[in-house]
């Protein structure tokens, strides 16, 4: 009977090679011939991202530590991954494996103490990065935040990385905004899911309004300090439409 070495159990399979290979740049015509399968270049590159390892510490089994570093480097510059990412949505969705009942929360990475070296100018280089570089102290220490909005089936729609320090919900809308599902033919991607679920930290004014004026329902728990409030009760229970606005209508967040 066949077995898996264990050290590659979470590399590429066959299908999912053959799905993701027309999405990576081609070979160059011009110059040398490639060296090293870009396939083990980019099991080198997940390997890295989901060990944390450093770069000099990649396996040699998928190629110099040095090349699996390039070839990150060179498609972050030319967007490559970004690419990868929204065509790899595209075609899940087309495929029906996408929830439209969209979960938002955050999570908290720590970062070494030495981990605000970046390039002066990497702002101009890589598109998106800011420039605080998504680190700052919080009373958890050093560290960045990731927010993300995920669906039922756990696929990641969008996320956006901000200092430490961020609270969760000034960045709810900002999320919700970056949700961009490219279909099909002609027409604008989608955008907006059918119901949102959060945890309280979400619940304001602010979010519940804007989910009201896009007529998307919210599974919001209200906090118990705003729980006295009539306004906001009101407000809350608009958005998943159990209450009647004044103009007759059936309210539909």
């Amino acid at each position: 009977m066949s077995t898996i070495d264990a050290a590659v159990r979470h590399d590429l399979t066959d299908a999912q090679w053959a799905l993701l290979k027309p999405l990576v740049p081609p070979a160059s015509r011009i110059g040398r011939p490639r060296q090293w399968p870009v396939r083990g270049l980019v099991d080198g590159v997940r390997h890295r991202v989901r060990t944390g390892c450093p770069w000099r510490d990649v396996p040699d089994r998928y190629g110099p530590w040095w090349r699996v570093y390039a070839l990150f480097a060179c498609w972050q510059l030319l967007g490559v991954w970004g690419g990868v990412e929204a065509a790899l949505r595209e075609a899940a969705d087309t495929a029906g494996k996408l929830s439209w009942q969209v979960s938002v929360d955050s999570t908290t990475a720590r970062a070494h103490i030495h981990a605000a070296g970046a390039r002066r100018d990497s702002v101009e280089r890589v598109v998106g990065e800011p420039d605080h570089h998504a680190l700052g102290r919080s009373r958890g220490g050093w560290g960045t935040k990731t927010h993300a909005a995920v669906d039922q089936h756990r696929g990641v729609l969008s996320f956006l990385l901000t200092p430490g320090q961020d609270g969760d919900s000034p960045q709810f809308i900002t999320v919700l905004e970056q949700i961009r599902i490219a279909r099909p033919g002609a027409g604008r991607p989608r955008q907006r899911p059918e119901r949102v679920l959060a945890d309280k930290a979400y619940s304001s004014r602010a979010n519940r309004a804007w989910l009201r004026r896009h007529k998307i329902a919210a599974t919001i728990p209200v906090p118990a300090d705003q729980a006295g409030s009539p306004t906001f009760r009101v407000m809350a229970l608009r958005s998943v439409g159990l209450v009647t606005p004044p103009s007759g209508r059936r309210c539909r967040a």
